[in-house]
């Protein structure tokens, strides 16, 4: 198990590998959630999120007609996003893993969404269009 905690560590969480996929996203809903040009989420089916501290801390935020985003109430940590879209697994910021996990981020998604100040040069696939994941 690979441990996780938000900012101030009253929420703790434990991720079971394998990982099922890693990638950066540049959505806007992302850039805002998380004040940063883009963010690196890995993803696991929701067998493998075990919270252990803190449940009860977390507050929900419907941010689209098919996404909620779960965050640490106390400092504001954005911790799972959640997708009907993709309803058997949950996204978590791989920053807030304080383990190493077996995946790394193979692409960029949401890339024609990215801010214009981001300069990416890793030379991973980009998807874009509006579905975010159409190959560029």
């Amino acid at each position: 198990m690979v441990p996780g905690s938000c900012f101030c560590g009253a929420v703790r969480f434990e991720v079971e590998p394998p990982v099922h996929s890693a990638a950066y996203c540049h959505c806007s809903m992302c850039r805002r959630m998380h004040g940063a040009g883009y963010v690196a989420w890995l993803t696991v089916p929701y067998p493998q999120l075990r919270i252990v501290a803190g449940e009860d801390r977390l507050t929900r935020f419907c941010s689209s007609e098919h996404g909620t985003r779960r965050f640490c109430g106390t400092c504001g940590s954005p911790l799972f996003c959640e997708s009907t879209t993709h309803a058997d697994s949950v996204a978590i910021p791989l920053a807030a893993m304080q383990g190493t996990v077996d995946a790394l981020p193979v692409a960029h998604f949401y890339f024609d969404d990215r801010a214009p100040w981001t300069h990416v040069d890793d030379g991973l696939p980009r998807f874009g269009g509006k579905s975010g994941m159409e190959p560029r």
